[in-house]
């Protein structure tokens, strides 16, 4: 009985002390700051004039190595590779517009949804306009940048339009 005495009054005597502290490097990932949504934010921008520009090398830097796009209606598009590849099949854009409407994240996660315009010229026939929304990941690389990881994007026209 006395054992058990003991045992318990040094498990009571344990429990009651403060937590360790975690590791300086448990406590290391930096919070989202405004710098952070403000460099999002001209990552978008560059990602607006070297579509504009048709500047294909330059508008895959906002993406990383592994980033997935999900197109309307079409397959996912993995890797950066594959991405720049995509955009060969885009035709010529005289107008492109992107809209964030929020960017927020935490840690080294962040996401921006927005709206967007783009007005395509196809070699033949008229420029064909599209007013729509979109969403995206981004992650903080190890040098405190950001890169997309995921995005996706749809028309508001009506399905079959």
């Amino acid at each position: 009985m006395q054992r058990l005495l003991a045992l318990l009054t040094v498990l009571a005597v344990a429990a009651c002390q403060p937590a360790a502290e975690p590791p300086p490097e448990a406590t290391a990932q930096a919070s989202f700051t405004a710098e952070d949504e403000a460099a999002i934010r001209g990552m978008l921008e560059s990602y607006v004039v070297n579509g504009l520009a048709m500047d294909r090398e330059s508008w895959a830097t906002y993406y990383a190595a592994d980033a997935v796009r999900m197109p309307p209606n079409a397959p996912i598009i993995e890797g950066v590779t594959a991405i720049q590849q995509a955009w060969d099949a885009i035709p010529p854009r005289t107008e492109f517009t992107l809209t964030p409407q929020v960017i927020a994240g935490d840690g080294d996660m962040a996401y921006g949804r927005g709206a967007y315009t783009i007005t395509v010229a196809p070699p033949e026939g008229d420029p064909v306009a599209t007013v729509g929304k979109w969403h995206a990941i981004y992650e903080r690389q190890d040098d405190g940048s950001w890169l997309c990881v995921s995005d996706i994007w749809n028309s508001d026209a009506p399905a079959g339009m």
